[in-house]
């Protein structure tokens, strides 16, 4: 192909007319507009060459402009810029050819040498930096030297680059990268490359160069994509090995864009003994509308050998789905989905799964529809739940759970204004709810079942209608009056008989509706003590201690509300409830009258903040929350006291975090040697051991995380999407940052229990972190400590290495039953390069 750069020279008219073209826009540049107004208007007739340029030149330089009228040249000094349509010329110096149409453009360099000021060619998302180049900005082609062009995430660098026309560039001795450097860590060098703008990049022969370094590496041709959509490509598997299974290959396949809005990743994990998987994830989005994840896999993950009588062999299907609404797409009406479906055993066979997902004894899946109405006081939801346990092999399937809402209204409120009415706060509102569940082994849950599936579903209607109210008395004290009433309907019913051919009682489920209703009643008074304790002290001004104290009184009505009778076979008649298989339990209860007590305390201190100029105190949390509470029951014959509740909460040093919560029985217990039985008796731990209770259970929890001072905390660049960025921010943990040079996070949790007279003590403790051993090398750690076997539980270390636009990462798991490791390398995105972010080691999921 010829790149003639040279027009023809033009008739003199042209020079004229180009000429007075430039000088028109230069001219503010070297004088000042005479402010006095004219009384005459020149009008010049001038004929516009055909060959003349469409779009006007706009130029401008720091240092200064001349004009050579003799050579027609045009010389811009000092950080000069030039304008023509949608092209945006820079460099510190700039020659434009008025009689040829071309504008020629280097940089210079300074005392050491170095350049400085180089051409940079900008044309609508195009961008190429260069020693020097020579554009035609009629002929629209472009000779550029020693250039790096930036086509989205992809670098391209050229020994020369000539652009034709159609925007199509042509490479002498280029290379290809992802690399934002000058000098790249890793590219692809071609003495051919070929762009195409918004579409692909084409090289020929090409060798893979690391760290300046040829590696034995080449393929025949490069197909790279160039554009803003999604592109189909291949997906580099994960390398690793694992004693029970071999080495494998993990997440290796093929990536579809399918459209704008939808793709598809097909991938596939092999083990060399024997064992493999295939899954399927699906992104799909619709701006503004939607967006979701669809996941399928399935496994065969084999144990042994088979000549060998221990061998097995485990096939496991699952199912996620994810599915987001955005919130402008409907705002009163929501739909939303997360599904986790599948064999209980595919987090524990499976080693493309997190160590969360391994250690979880279930998983859970919601559909939910909302429904509200804009000025009106209703709403509604319908949901989908599923519930699946991975110890006992359980499955709670509830399809539908139907709830409507009726917000609280006030029907006594006037519409005049003035002083409330204390009956004008009495509120009322209403709910219903309706479920069909089952509950069973996962076994069941087949095609086959379906019959027997079904027989086994409950399924009732609940409705609660609340009336309350809240008014103060005295000023400082404040009472909330309650009364609920509830009413359940089934379908079906128990009815127990005896059976006279057996003589034994036969249990049966009757059709038809049935219902139940019962009702409470309840008042409540609050108030709050304040007890503030002075201090002259240089540094405690004062100690501050708040009281919550609670009383209420709750009557419970007795309620026979479907009950029956039944005889047995020895004349002797017993009682049951038509209603206790129904889902919502039953509705009859005995009489009960409940006096309850609490006692909230909060403990805070002020002390002199030595930072602060102004002088401002600063306060101190020292128990953010210390509860005591408890209930006597007025109408029954014995043990009238309820155990008596204690938590606390607070935070030391705004860093760690105290919990404990510990109940106290009242009452003795007594041993029966003749049956063995143990229980409780009427006689208080007051007047036999003299003291308030006697401990049944106690829990504290400790935890803290810490983290080093943040050398880069703002989460912005100037690559990628808004998206991506937004991701990125939302989800801190999917991240390893290296501006953060350690973090430490431990929990630890102590649990004592003496139900009886046999005590247990269960301790846990887990810790997690990471820390830099140099600027690019961080190594992470996941584990705890087992006090029951005395051994350390489920480990993991993680070692990343941030190769600037590559990314390194390998996983170990040292010991126990998912004992490998994976190792994987891989280039990085450009704002993940910014960002100075590496992905963690988490699999194909979402």
């Amino acid at each position: 192909m010829n790149y003639n750069f040279y027009t023809k020279p033009h008739r003199l008219y042209k020079t004229i007319a180009f000429f007075l073209l430039l000088l028109s826009f230069s001219i503010v540049y070297g004088q000042k507009i005479d402010s006095l107004s004219t009384d005459t208007v020149l009008t010049i007739d001038t004929l516009i060459s055909p060959d003349a340029l469409k779009s006007k030149i706009t130029y401008k330089a720091m240092d200064s402009i001349r004009i050579d009228m003799k050579s027609q040249l045009v010389y811009l000094f000092g950080k000069s810029e030039v304008y023509y349509e949608a092209i945006e010329l820079t460099a510190e110096e700039i020659e434009i050819d008025m009689d040829s149409s071309i504008v020629t453009a280097r940089g210079k360099k300074d005392s050491l040498g170095k350049y400085f000021g180089e051409p940079i060619f900008t044309e609508k998302s195009s961008v190429v930096n260069s020693h020097e180049m020579k554009y035609n900005f009629e002929t629209k082609k472009g000779l550029i030297l020693d250039a790096i062009t930036h086509e989205g995430e992809n670098y391209i660098h050229g020994e020369k680059i000539y652009k034709t026309p159609d925007d199509i560039l042509y490479i002498k001795n280029g290379k290809y990268t992802t690399c934002n450097l000058d000098n790249p860590h890793y590219h692809f060098a071609a003495r051919k490359l070929k762009i195409i703008p918004n579409d692909k990049i084409i090289t020929g022969p090409a060798n893979l160069v690391i760290e300046g370094v040829p590696t034995p590496i080449g393929i025949p041709f490069g197909f790279f994509p160039n554009s803003n959509k999604q592109k189909s490509g291949l997906i580099i598997p994960t390398f690793g090995e694992s004693g029970q299974y071999g080495f494998f290959l993990i997440g290796g396949g093929y990536y579809l864009a399918l459209s704008d809005n939808i793709s598809t990743q097909l991938t596939g994990d092999y083990y060399t003994k024997g064992s493999w998987a295939g899954n399927m994830l699906t992104n799909y989005k619709k701006r503004y509308k939607y967006s979701g994840v669809f996941n399928t896999s399935y496994s065969v993950f084999k144990n042994g050998f088979k000549e060998f009588p221990n061998y097995s062999e485990n096939s496991n299907f699952f199912v996620r789905w994810n599915h987001r609404q955005d919130p402008k797409a409907r705002p009163n009406s929501i739909f939303s989905a997360n599904v986790n479906f599948g064999n209980s055993e595919n987090y524990t066979n499976n080693f493309n799964s997190t160590g969360t997902q391994y250690l979880s004894t279930s998983f859970n899946s919601t559909i939910s529809y909302k429904k509200s109405w804009a000025g009106k006081p209703f709403n509604l939801s319908i949901n989908g739940y599923h519930s699946q346990n991975t110890l006992n092999k359980s499955v709670t399937v509830r399809l539908p759970e139907v709830a409507f809402n009726v917000s609280r209204l006030y029907p006594f409120k006037r519409k005049t204004i003035g002083k409330q009415k204390f009956y004008e706060k009495i509120g009322l509102s209403y709910s219903m709810n309706t479920k069909n569940e089952v509950t069973a082994g996962d076994s069941l849950f087949s095609t086959n079942n379906l019959g027997l599936l079904s027989d086994k579903f409950k399924n009732g209607m609940k409705h609660t209608i609340p009336l309350s109210t809240s008014f103060k008395v005295m000023k400082h004290f404040t009472i909330n009056p309650t009364f609920n009433y509830t009413e359940i309907w089934y379908l079906e019913s128990v009815n127990k008989s005896l059976n006279l051919n057996s003589n034994k009682i036969d249990t049966n489920t009757v059709g038809g509706f049935v219902r139940g209703n019962s009702y409470n009643m309840s008042a409540n008074i609050t108030t709050k003590i304040y007890g503030m304790y002075q201090y002259r002290g240089k540094i405690i001004k004062a100690l501050r201690h708040v009281m919550t104290p609670s009383i209420g009184f709750s009557y419970l009505p007795e309620n026979r509300s479907g009950l029956r009778n039944y005889t047995d076979s020895t004349n002797t008649e017993f009682e049951y409830s038509i209603f206790e298989d129904g889902i919502y339990g039953r509705s009859n209860n005995a009489e009960a009258g409940l006096v309850n007590f609490s006692l909230i305390n909060n403990f805070e201190m002020k002390v002199r903040n030595r930072k602060d100029s102004l002088g401002k105190d600063t306060k101190i949390k020292l128990l953010e929350n210390l509860r005591f509470s408890s209930s006597y029951n007025v109408v029954a014959d014995s043990l009238n006291w309820s155990n008596i509740l204690v938590n606390a909460r607070t935070y030391i040093f705004k860093k760690i975090s105290l919990n404990f919560n510990a109940a106290y029985d009242p009452y003795t217990l007594d041993s029966n040697t003749t049956t063995n039985l143990i229980t409780r008796t009427n006689t208080s731990e007051w007047d036999k051991n003299g003291r308030i209770g006697r401990l049944t259970t106690a829990n504290l929890a400790v935890g803290f995380s810490l983290r080093s001072k943040i050398n880069k905390d703002n989460k912005d660049s100037k690559y990628g999407t808004e998206e991506e960025l937004e991701y990125i921010r939302a989800n801190p943990e999917a991240f390893i940052d290296f501006n953060v040079p350690w973090t430490l996070s431990v929990n630890y949790n102590i649990r004592y229990a003496k139900p009886q007279f046999q005590s247990s003590v269960i301790q846990t403790l887990n810790f997690s972190g990471d820390f830099s051993l140099t600027q690019r090398w961080k190594v992470g750690f996941n584990s705890g400590y087992d006090f029951e076997l005395k051994d350390l539980s489920y480990t993991s270390v993680d070692i990343y290495r941030d190769l600037h636009c590559w990314e390194m990462s390998f996983h170990w798991i040292p010991f126990g039953p998912r004992q490998s490791y994976l190792f994987t390398i891989k280039v990085k995105s450009a704002i993940l390069q910014d960002l100075k972010l590496t992905r963690r080691n988490l699999p194909n999921v979402f």
